[in-house]
């Protein structure tokens, strides 16, 4: 989809995303209410950058940025009933994951983001780029959800354990992105070599494609449970999970802050058994310099009582979304807006430090 010729009244900057059309339409519904004449009260513009339309980022996204909006124009809401922002029109955007959004919200390319906590820890720590600066504007808003990572395998592939996938082609994901630094840590633990596999790089969208028509023996994709990409083709009996499991998951979790012991229940997707895994946090991010009046006014919307109907309704993961674990998993500082609703709230704010 093109792009709206406009420069954001936040950042100043131009988006690099792809917005989401119901977005749009939220906007110009907006614009139609207000009869396209000047009002006192001006419209302010958020991005939430997500990831691929076959994962689940972006309808997460799409989600928020439907509870978070309230254009200009439109009536004050009634206490007590589901509302956004007032003034703000909000749009989810795909993009190609958690690496470029963490550079595009430092950069400011954008107000806001979905990301994996490993990375942006390790992008904030500079231990992401190792040849950049530490991307030390990074701020978290929230902690949303945890992901889960899939091993998806041909039923016929003759893949059972990790370690099957010796000799076999499979995609981590594209290069530099998180799934595929995860992905490999995970070979790391198995004693598998990458350079034992036939390495396509392919999106999650693409890889399933290409594992259905035989191209590809398996993937790996991290998202949240379920994702729409995986449920599409787990039908009929076509493809099975592979646990990640035993001393391997073990010694992840020893390692590394970030991994957690996950399970992916029986009935996710159809006809697939239920899965042992390893979690990690999905993250809701900012740039420091995001103005605290509007991070405190985003954060208090996701996490009103009354809009918790509204998120369990946009999507499974959404339905997750608690104010319990908003600030579970976080490596890196809180933006100051989003710090004073949880003090507000008697939330314990994390410590952080070097990783």
């Amino acid at each position: 989809m093109d792009h709206p010729d406009r420069s954001d009244t936040v950042t100043g900057l131009p988006s690099p995303l792809v917005p989401s059309r119901r977005a749009l339409l939220l906007a110009s519904l907006g614009l139609v209410l207000c009869g396209g004449a000047p009002r006192a009260q001006e419209a302010r513009y958020l991005r939430i950058a997500t990831g691929s339309a076959a994962g689940t980022y972006f309808p997460v996204g799409e989600t928020m940025a439907r509870l978070l909006s309230h254009p200009p124009g439109l009536p004050a809401c009634d206490v007590g009933a589901p509302c956004g922002v007032p003034g703000l029109v909000a749009t989810a955007e795909t993009s190609q994951g958690s690496v470029d959004n963490v550079q595009a919200v430092a950069s400011r390319a954008v107000e806001t983001a979905l990301a994996q906590a490993d990375v942006v820890a390790l992008a904030h720590a500079g231990k992401l780029f190792p040849d950049r600066p530490p991307l030390d504007n990074l701020r978290v808003i929230a902690n949303l959800y945890r992901e889960s990572m899939h091993l998806v395998a041909r039923r016929d592939a003759g893949i059972a354990t990790v370690k099957d996938l010796a000799g076999k082609r499979v995609s981590l994901d594209r290069a530099g992105s998180g799934t595929r630094g995860d992905a490999l840590m995970i070979l790391k633990a198995h004693g598998v070599s990458p350079k034992k596999l036939t390495e396509v790089e392919l999106g999650p969208s693409q890889a399933a494609d290409a594992l259905v028509s035989g191209e590809i023996d398996a993937f790996f994709f991290l998202g949240g449970v379920p994702a729409a990409g995986i449920a599409d083709i787990a039908p009929e009996r076509r493809i099975v999970l592979i646990p990640i499991n035993g001393p391997a998951r073990d010694r992840l979790l020893a390692e590394g802050r970030f991994f957690m012991a996950g399970f992916i229940p029986s009935g996710a997707y159809p006809t697939v058994m239920a899965t042992e895994t390893v979690d990690v946090g999905a993250q809701w991010i900012c740039a420091a310099e995001a103005a605290e009046p509007l991070i405190y006014d985003i954060t208090r919307t996701l996490f009103a009582p009354e809009n918790a109907a509204s998120l369990a309704a946009g999507h499974p993961r959404a339905a997750a979304i608690s104010l319990a674990g908003a600030t579970a998993g976080i490596a890196v500082p809180l933006h100051p807006g989003a710090a004073r609703f949880y003090q507000e709230k008697g939330i314990e704010l994390p410590v952080t430090g070097p990783i």
